[in-house]
């Protein structure tokens, strides 16, 4: 009896493990996030000739150009030729994809900086006990508006952008400096921005991963490809005690304790559920079909695949743009001033 008491005291310390794993993990690629943001400005202001230090450019912030990443996308699909403007954006693009496939949204769960942000005004709601789950009857609603965002880019990028009309954009001054324009959109916000942001931040206090779970087109695509993945968390009904700490602690609220096996869009792949599960071995991963693997494998497998990529787009020369940096300057001191063709 002491023994089994042990090993049930040991299965919950390794699941509470899995959990500030997790956290670590997002904070270091948000902290990671704050710095590029900081080296990207130093060289905005350098590029627009208000500072005389240079700073190179850090490829990383491309990863917040999805819309970039999608037509890069197609253009490698379509020609075999990868974007020399934003080849970050679209390498950090085809991770996320893959993530998505094998790892369910692991992209999201465990590296997207928008999401641990969210985590944390979660945390704080549920502290401050704001935290309101929405009615099936306005929340399946809400949840569509991503997946109509997703179709309308879908729609643009997909379907009406030829190669003709992709090339011409690629060339155009415009994608030259979006990155730049996105910055501008953080350092110099109009008022609707600020109105936007505003009501984005007082609704996640009241509703969970609010801009996650109603409006990001990238979680949504990511969600869609997620329903194929072989990674997928199962509950044994005959060991599970119908405590639902799984659902009370899930970011998709998701209603984990009325499933035998959590294939929803919804699933982050973050291993909440298993770690708040008191029963050990309840809630288990499983890859393809029933056969069960050590949680850590997940993260792990996300990580490794999100590296792999990296590492291969820096060897190969797919990482760094190729504008050169006299160009760029040129184009960034017009960048105010350059509208969406």
């Amino acid at each position: 009896m002491t023994s089994l008491k042990k090993d049930g005291l040991s299965g919950l310390l390794k699941r509470q493990n899995l959990k500030t794993l997790r956290l670590a993990v997002q904070a270091a690629f948000a902290l990671f996030c704050l710095y590029c943001g900081y080296r990207f400005y130093m060289f905005y202001l350098w590029a627009m000739g208000s500072s005389e230090v240079f700073a190179a450019r850090p490829p990383s912030v491309e990863a917040f150009l999805p819309i970039s990443g999608l037509v890069g996308f197609k253009r490698l699909l379509l020609t075999g030729t990868y974007d020399e403007i934003h080849p970050a954006g679209l390498t950090i693009f085809i991770a996320a994809l893959l993530i998505g496939l094998l790892f369910r949204k692991g992209f999201c769960g465990w590296i997207c900086p928008v999401g641990f942000t969210s985590n944390l005004v979660e945390k704080i709601g549920l502290k401050l006990k704001t935290i309101w789950r929405a009615p099936i009857w306005l929340d399946l609603p809400l949840m569509s508006l991503k997946y109509l965002l997703l179709s309308f880019f879908a729609f643009l990028i997909l379907l009406k952008m030829d190669l003709q009309a992709i090339e011409a954009f690629n060339r155009t001054p415009y994608n030259l400096v979006v990155d730049a324009k996105m910055l501008l959109f953080f350092i110099e916000p109009s008022n609707l921005t600020l109105w936007v942001m505003g009501v984005l931040v007082v609704a996640s206090f009241f509703s969970r991963n609010f801009w996650c779970r109603y409006l990001c087109p990238y979680g949504a695509l990511l969600g869609l490809l997620a329903l194929f993945s072989p990674v997928r968390i199962r509950r044994d009904r005959d060991t599970c005690i119908d405590c639902h700490k799984c659902e009370k602690v899930c970011p998709g609220s998701i209603l984990v304790a009325e499933k035998d096996s959590v294939n929803s869009p919804e699933c982050l792949g973050c291993l909440e559920c298993v770690s708040a599960c008191p029963v050990e071995d309840c809630l288990s991963v499983a890859a393809v079909g029933q056969r069960k693997v050590p949680p850590l494998l997940l993260p792990l497998g996300i990580l490794a695949l999100f590296f792999t990529l990296w590492a291969w787009a820096q060897l190969s020369g797919h990482w760094h743009s190729e504008i050169p940096l006299d160009v760029l300057k040129t184009y960034y001191q017009e960048s105010r001033f350059l509208a969406h063709p």
